[in-house]
């Protein structure tokens, strides 16, 4: 997988985890367990990123 395809994961994720970000302000606890998901998703994510540079970057 190309790092433009993870990252662009990570954005959709994002960009759906929006959604919930805005019920859990209006007082949906549910939906600040999911913003609580995806942001472990993301944080996952980002270390493939991290890793997969620093692979690129050393081969």
């Amino acid at each position: 997988m190309s790092v433009e395809a993870m990252v662009q994961g990570m954005i959709d994720t994002l960009n759906d985890a929006l959604v919930d970000a805005g019920k859990h302000d209006r007082g949906n606890s549910a939906a600040g367990t999911r913003v609580r998901k995806a942001m472990q998703s993301i944080k996952g994510a980002a270390q493939d990123v991290r890793v997969k540079v620093q692979a690129d970057k050393n081969a």
